[in-house]
């Protein structure tokens, strides 16, 4: 449960930084559409105003011929100019439209009503006075004005961009426009098209993100079920192990009691046995099978004792572990003759008993694999503080082993103890180190951390 939590802490994190990376990427790409869109609208702007300059300047040479010739006052003239301006048209509702300096209107092919009548007051719905404004830009060198004005192609009115420039000799105002409301439906479906193009690609983003967010999800359940799976394996094997050492330490136990007090007490009772016979007899000599028998009976008890010291040597609990330490180091140099250094710190009263345990443990199997394997002469155990933690160094003078080709076999260190220390040192969160090669002798580093240690 714990670790599906874990799982479900790391997920949704994942799923809201995916959600809010999308809705930046949204706002961003929005936008950009309407920053795009807006130099699209005003580079096409520029290109319509370049047309409408171009319109003009053909607009005026093709009354040029007329005009040049024309006197202030030559109306034959100005009705010539009035008539091909009102004739020159392009596309559905490009024009020209003509207005006298006052105002009156004299050329205007989309709307003829117009012509005749003053219009210097016209407002349009925005309230620019249209005649009035493009009269008096036309008269400061000419120039573009943007103004509402009826569409002839529909009817209603647009917004329209204009060219006006001057006929000076007359003070006629000329000019042409185009309508601009064509131009922003073709960006407006312009901007459908990005949009729905980006939709589509954010669609795509978002499930994709739900899906990595789910495979995520998916592979942590994965990774769960398996380590689940590994660690009930490991159970297994450990809950094997233990009934495999516990059969182990009782096979031990029973040769120890067969090979050893078995075989003292069958010898104190042929000596009681002798010794009964020969009082029977009245024989001088019946206490020499007695001072046999108790001997015999001393060495049972100093073989208990060993053995029991062995299962939990009593005085771990009675006066700590460096005691316990020494006392062992002592018996297996008088047992084994190989001589061992142990050096004291008395920090070790700060240590739990299960701790200290582990450590006796784990001293006691280093000794054992090297009466077994080593065949060392000298033998060191070292306990020391450090700022990191709780050092535990045994090193012996021995054969030792190639660690590197012993690390690659299956199984590695199981015939010789160091698994069985590794995972007693692993429960407690310390960790083991083993440097050796041959000829050269075995150092065994244990190293546990300084949350082991427990007030006085």
């Amino acid at each position: 449960m714990f670790r599906l939590k874990i799982l479900f802490l790391a997920v949704v994190p994942l799923f809201l930084a995916v959600s809010v990376i999308v809705f930046i990427l949204f706002f961003q790409s929005n936008r950009l559409i309407e920053e795009q869109l807006y130099a699209v609208e005003t580079n096409v702007i520029a290109a319509k105003s370049e047309e409408l300059i171009a319109y003009m300047e053909m607009a005026l040479t093709a009354v040029d011929h007329v005009y040049q010739t024309a006197g202030d006052d030559d109306e034959l003239a100005k009705e010539k100019v009035k008539a091909i301006l009102n004739e020159l048209t392009y596309g559905e509702d490009g024009y020209f439209f003509v207005y006298a300096g006052d105002g009156t209107g004299l050329v205007h092919p989309s709307q003829p009503e117009i012509v005749g009548l003053n219009w210097w007051g016209l407002q349009d719905s925005q309230g620019r006075l249209v005649i009035k404004e493009l009269t008096e830009l036309a008269r400061n060198g000419g120039g573009f004005y943007r103004y509402l004005w009826e569409k002839p192609s529909t009817g209603k009115v647009a917004e329209k961009l204009g060219y006006a420039t001057l006929l000076k000799k007359w003070d006629w105002m000329i000019g042409t426009g185009i309508y601009l409301d064509d131009i922003y439906k073709q960006i407006e479906a312009r901007k459908a098209e990005i949009k729905k193009r980006i939709e589509r690609t954010f669609t795509l983003i978002l499930w994709i993100a739900i899906v990595a967010v789910i495979g995520v999800f998916l592979s942590g359940l994965v990774i769960h079920a398996n380590e689940r799976k590994l660690a009930d394996s490991k159970l297994k094997e450990l809950t094997q192990r233990i009934v495999e050492f516990q059969e182990e330490e009782r096979g031990r136990v029973s040769r120890e009691l067969h090979d050893g007090i078995s075989q003292i007490l069958v010898s104190v009772k042929y000596s009681i046995e002798s010794a009964i016979g020969k009082i029977q007899k009245r024989a001088d000599d019946a206490i020499t099978p007695m001072e046999k028998g108790a001997q015999g009976l001393a060495s049972a008890i100093a073989e208990v004792r060993r053995i029991s010291r062995d299962l939990r040597p009593s005085v771990l609990d009675d006066i700590g572990l460096s005691a316990a330490l020494d006392s062992m180091s002592h018996e297996f140099g008088e047992r084994t003759g190989i001589e061992v250094v142990f050096k004291r710190h008395s920090f070790t009263r700060q240590l739990g008993p299960e701790v200290k345990t582990t450590l006796f443990r784990v001293a006691q199997e280093a000794l054992t694999n090297i009466e077994r394997h080593s065949g060392a002469s000298r033998v060191m155990i070292e306990l020391v503080k450090r700022v990191d933690g709780i050092r535990m160094v045994i090193s012996d003078d021995g054969v030792g082993f190639d660690v590197l080709r012993m690390e690659g076999r299956k199984n590695a260190f199981q015939g010789i103890g160091l698994r069985n220390m590794q995972e007693r040192i692993e429960f407690h969160g310390g960790e083991m180190t083993v440097w050796s090669s041959p000829d050269k002798g075995t150092v065994v580093e244990a190293r546990f951390p300084n949350r082991i240690l427990q007030a006085d």
